[in-house]
């Protein structure tokens, strides 16, 4: 067990930087004693929002920047030219061992670039996927991958599968993970040919617990723990999700506040409705890691608010802590995946 973790925290990333990031990093360090931070962004602005906090500011340095990646900035592009950014210098430290972990809630493009390029893939690792967690009836799925790899082999997403399966069993505590590749059906011959040419590579590897097939219909009710599938499929999934919550929750206050009766049933109702709807909420994780790098990067959401940017440090605390990254560098040393 680590006695100190030291995260590199991208301050000037996300719609809702610096004042929701530093305002969740600050809350996460005063809940955990071994954190410490680097905080990477405009010095000035940085400490402006220090300033409205109490905290350990001997746990706390700053890495002045003097650019910053856009959203729109070409990822590529971005990461070779912007030396000066808060995601590359940020990354730097992380690679130099200088840090356990780097968070952002910027560019999504220029952190899976960043990530490959700068930090860099254990030894066996084709494609580092990005691995969010999505809420279900009992409780979280991983989908491995939502974003890094659109266009993927079948020895890919089998790497995916192990992956996958160590985070969700070290990370979500689940024992013997259910591993299930999206597909349109539930029959083996079905699918693609990505996923007909995969469906056996599972079946076959002895690193997971390999259910079968999985329809997008049936990733609410939690009939499986990892859901493998390329970045595009994943993509769509996790957006579809977004809206359909957002368009639920529309709905039932718009039904609600359509009648007399309907205010007072709605009044009734709102605490445990509004507790039951926050365990669907992935808020309570923060971020998504890009499995399969030499270290930790983590992906929070875009607009990130303070307390969902508190979840994804601690989320990388608990990461660091149980030594995902080691556990996939031995888990891969040793799994043969045919190409």
């Amino acid at each position: 067990m680590k006695d100190q973790i030291k995260i590199v925290i991208d301050a000037s990333g996300g719609d809702n930087a610096p004042g929701e990031i530093i305002k969740g990093a600050v809350e996460a360090l005063n809940e955990c004693d071994k954190l410490h931070y680097v905080l990477a962004g405009d010095e000035e602005k940085i400490n402006a929002e220090l300033a409205k906090y109490t905290y350990p500011k001997e746990r706390v340095e700053i890495l002045h920047c003097t650019e910053e990646i856009e959203m729109g900035d070409p990822p590529v592009s971005a990461i070779r030219k912007k030396k000066d950014s808060s995601i590359v210098k940020g990354m730097h430290i992380l690679r130099d061992g200088e840090a356990d972990a780097f968070l952002s809630a910027g560019s999504t493009g220029a952190i899976l670039v960043g990530g490959q390029i700068i930090v860099g893939r254990i030894k066996g690792v084709e494609r580092p996927p990005l691995v969010p967690l999505v809420p279900h009836e009992h409780g979280f799925s991983c989908i491995v991958d939502c974003g890094a790899n659109v266009d993927a082999k079948p020895s890919n997403l089998v790497q995916f599968a192990v992956m996958g399966t160590l985070y969700m069993k070290n990370i979500m505590g689940v024992e013997n993970p259910k591993v299930g590749i999206v597909n349109i059906g539930t029959e083996e011959e079905k699918g693609n040919q990505l996923v007909k040419d995969t469906f056996p590579l599972l079946k076959a590897c002895p690193d997971i617990n390999f259910v079968g097939s999985v329809e997008a219909r049936d990733i609410p009710k939690g009939v499986v723990d990892v859901i493998v599938c390329d970045a595009f499929v994943g993509n769509v999934i996790i957006k579809t999700y977004e809206g359909v919550a957002s368009t639920l929750v529309h709905a039932i206050k718009e039904g609600m506040m359509s009648s007399f009766t309907g205010k007072i049933g709605g009044a009734l109702v709102k605490k445990p409705l509004k507790e039951k709807l926050k365990t669907f909420s992935s808020d309570e994780q923060g971020g998504a890691p890009m499995l399969g790098l030499k270290a930790l990067v983590m992906k929070a959401h875009g607009s990130s608010d303070a307390y969902a940017f508190k979840h994804a440090v601690l989320s990388c605390v608990n990461f660091v802590e149980k030594d995902v990254t080691g556990k996939i560098q031995e888990a891969l040393s040793h799994t043969d995946i045919v190409s």
